[in-house]
């Protein structure tokens, strides 16, 4: 069977002279090794530029050097640690820029300097401001024991009031026009605070509500958050159209890199627990003739060997035994609540693959975990109540685009699912390829052993 061998990505002869473009896209509910993968393919391939082409500032794709050095990605691409690596932020993410900021300086503790410089912020893309992150934080409050799953970071605030209020939504490019920028705050302050009362519906969630209800009524904020994003302006002024189209007509490797993962996508994710943000081909291939790009995108889609979800909403494979499986860098602490971990899950690949519909290919994270964990198991149906009878379900569909009721119906149903496993466990890396290959039909390509570049390798051998 086919394993990674651990050799050095950084050895791997890099095919530079063509134009090569890929994106990464994570078919489960995150966490599924997209930072891992691209930081690895930007090294291999010599690429030139990371794509973010969805979501925003609540992305987090670590990445791990071999000398010890960590980050994990939010807004910057996960290539940034490979030297010369551009991101571009492409419309439609959601900016949010004192945290790119922050990010940055989280950066240079870790060596590098430049990742500003480095980066293209598309003139079209929308802002998260702290207005939107208090009332993103305060409505994720009011639901209590029903919340959503929120980071906490403002996006799905920020889309919401960009529908809700076009007029008022506040670009990247409006923050170069100070008085614009600042009268835009202002209105968006009073939307926003108009729709919340003093007292939170969560009795027990008040003092964290007040504390966000003070961004809301302080009328200094706004003068202040301009204020800092100026240091931003400065480094990585937004870029007009042509700037973003000459970056991605730019021969070489591109890599689209995805945030969250298809089964949190807005539209086929299981709602209510899901992201403002689509993350499947048709969005990447969007952004590219957007730039005036029209060459072959290959799709990739990255798993984990076991099932993972962060924050609410169900995971059928849920198994509490297989809390020692370490987690360095996912914690239950912060807004999204308890990190679970699950047996894999066939009728999710499934589903995650018929909703994402045109993939090339697989990667594989996280193979080393048959050193540690020796009966993995599949799930292949479901058993789940219908009145006094149990059924069994082998496999679930996407609705069509828009339909949330039948999302929604899926979320219920994935509530109440008691997992059925096959028979006999999945022992070795090479089994659970194998597996997955069969159960996809479709390669996979590439397979990490490990949290860094060097523990990554090819699986086909005909693949450069």
């Amino acid at each position: 069977m086919r394993q990674p061998t651990g050799s050095s990505a950084c050895s791997a002869k890099r095919d530079v002279s063509a134009t090569r473009l890929v994106s990464v896209l994570g078919l489960a509910f995150g966490d599924c090794g997209k930072g891992l993968f691209t930081d690895y393919l930007c090294r291999r391939w010599g690429a030139h530029t990371v794509v973010r082409f969805n979501g925003g500032g609540q992305a987090g794709h670590n990445v791990v050097l071999p000398d010890g050095r960590h980050h994990t990605f939010s807004q910057f691409g996960a290539g940034t640690f490979v030297p010369g690596t551009a991101t571009l932020l492409a419309y439609p993410v959601i900016v949010h820029p004192t945290a790119l900021l922050v990010e940055h300086e989280y950066l240079r503790r870790c060596g590098v300097d430049d990742a500003l410089d480095r980066l293209l912020i598309d003139a079209r893309c929308r802002v998260t401001t702290p207005f939107h992150q208090a009332a993103g934080r305060m409505r994720e409050l009011e639901r209590g024991a029903l919340a959503h799953g929120s980071c906490g970071v403002g996006v799905g605030e920020t889309a919401r009031h960009a529908l809700l209020h076009p007029q008022q939504a506040l670009t990247y490019a409006d923050l170069a026009h100070g008085g614009a920028a600042l009268d835009k705050l202002e209105a968006i302050r009073d939307a926003l605070l108009a729709q919340f009362g003093a007292v939170c519906g969560a009795p027990n969630k008040q003092t964290a509500y007040d504390a966000e209800r003070r961004v809301l009524t302080d009328a200094g904020v706004a003068r202040r958050w301009l204020g800092q994003v100026e240091a931003l302006l400065r480094r990585a002024p937004p870029a007009p159209h042509d700037a973003v189209a000459t970056r991605l007509q730019r021969p070489g490797t591109v890599l689209f890199e995805g945030a969250q993962g298809v089964l949190l996508d807005e539209w086929h994710g299981f709602h209510p627990h899901t992201t403002w943000s689509s993350i499947v081909p048709e969005t990447v291939e969007a952004v590219a003739r957007d730039a005036g790009q029209h060459g072959k995108i290959a799709h990739f889609g990255a798993l984990r060997t076991y099932m993972t979800r962060h924050g609410a909403g169900a995971l059928p494979t849920h198994d509490a035994r297989l809390d020692h499986l370490a987690e360095p860098h996912n914690s239950s602490d912060g807004w999204q609540g308890r990190f679970r971990r699950g047996h894999p899950d066939a009728l999710l690949l499934r589903y995650a693959l018929a909703a994402t519909k045109q993939l090339d290919g697989l990667l594989v994270s996280h193979l080393d975990v048959f050193e540690r964990e020796k009966a993995l198991r599949w799930c292949v149906a479901y058993d789940v109540e219908e009145g006094v009878e149990r059924v069994r379900i082998r496999g679930i569909v996407p609705g069509v685009r828009g339909d949330l009721e039948h999302q929604a119906g899926l979320a219920r149903l994935l509530s109440g699912a008691h997992p059925h496993y096959a028979a006999g466990a999945t022992c070795s890396a090479s089994q659970f390829v194998s597996e997955v290959e069969a159960l996809s039909s479709l390669p996979v390509l590439f397979g990490a052993r490990g949290p860094t570049h060097e523990a990554v390798a090819p699986l086909v051998r005909a693949f450069r």
